[in-house]
């Protein structure tokens, strides 16, 4: 079968490779689209990253490059192996992309996103969802009904999305300002929308903040004005409850950390390619709680029924959709030269 498959840095080849066969407990699932996601993208410029090292194997999954990428994905099940219940061949899914170790600390209190040797599927090894076939453990596998497959391969992101509003507390009638309108900064932006928080986001890119407007109750570019100036102004000299950081940018954070409420929380979304300067005294005179968010945990069942519920609409989310052999040249290298204009770009290997 075809697949995707990281060997070094700049280094992504798509090849045929043997297609993975099912094992009792595990189940079978043939692609039916793959979002590229921003760390495929540093892997491709940056890596490996995430994806274990030529001379370092992962320590759950045993592998080394090459390994085959992508784990925001979709497709239906193919095949069903013995003792494996609950799930039918034809089923449309998405999977929840990881291989944890069920024995350390974290995953023994229920937080196995946590788990202190976590693999993601698509970085790590296990197989990935840029290829026509994939075997999993059931367990991570999720129905998804009568979602479009493609807006199902949306489903991850959102979960990430959705798991940092849960960290945030925000709930219906409350504010929140979002900061930065990514990918996953608009997912965020739709989830609050869709659990009735009026939303605030600030972007710099005009064209973000077009796609932006379609989701929150205000806009605001930060070079029109001080964020925390307006964001006060739109909230009665109060501030927003919440504030989302998903730019990994020290000056977002200030400006978060001056836009929330005294008592107000803090969550940081992005992944930091560098060390962050915290002013510390903003945290302690408003008491502000400053929280992380890493990924998803038990998050998937909600936030397959905020779709199917038609409370999120995925499908302008999806900017482009390709076939897998032009991964690189109209995939990775349309994110790294058009980082305004392109949300996500889906691929299928039927394409």
């Amino acid at each position: 079968m075809k697949a995707a498959r990281f060997y070094a840095r700049n280094d992504i080849r798509v090849e045929d490779i043997p297609v993975p066969a099912v094992r009792p407990g595990t189940v079978a699932v043939n692609i039916a689209w793959c979002g590229i996601c921003g760390t495929d993208v540093h892997e491709y410029l940056e890596g490996p990253i995430f994806v274990p090292s030529a001379d370092t194997p992962h320590p759950l999954t045993g592998e080394v490059p090459p390994v085959t990428l992508g784990h925001e994905f979709s497709g239906t099940i193919a095949e069903i192996g013995d003792g494996v219940e609950g799930l039918s061949v034809g089923d449309a899914v998405v999977v929840e992309p990881y291989v944890v170790c069920n024995e350390c600390i974290p995953c023994q209190l229920g937080k196995y996103h946590l788990c202190t040797r976590i693999a993601v599927i698509g970085l790590a090894g296990d197989g990935g969802g840029l290829s026509e076939r994939i075997v999993v453990d059931p367990r991570w596998v999720h129905p998804v009904g009568d979602i479009p497959l493609d807006h199902a391969a949306l489903i991850e992101p959102l979960a990430v999305a959705y798991h940092a509003v849960e960290r945030s507390g925000a709930r219906s009638g409350t504010t929140a300002l979002v900061a930065g309108a990514g990918p996953v900064g608009l997912l965020l932006a739709a989830v609050l929308k869709g659990i009735g928080v009026t939303t605030i986001i600030s972007e710099v890119s005009a064209a973000r903040l077009a796609q932006a407007a379609e989701l929150a109750d205000h806009v605001l570019n930060p070079t029109d004005g001080d964020i925390a100036d307006r964001v006060r102004e739109l909230t009665d000299g109060v501030g927003v409850d919440v504030a989302f950081e998903c730019a990994g940018v020290n000056a977002v954070l200030d400006t978060v950390l001056d836009a929330v409420r005294p008592a107000g929380v803090v969550v940081n979304v992005s992944i930091w390619g560098s060390r962050a300067s915290i002013d510390m005294q903003k945290i302690v005179l408003k008491e502000i709680d400053l929280r992380g968010t890493f990924a998803y945990v038990n998050n998937h069942r909600a936030v397959i029924a905020l779709v199917q519920d038609g409370k999120i609409d995925l499908a302008p989310f999806i900017t482009k959709k390709i076939g897998l052999e032009d991964l690189v040249q109209d995939g990775l290298n349309s994110l790294i030269n058009d980082t305004e204009s392109s949300i996500k770009i889906l691929v299928s290997p039927t394409l």
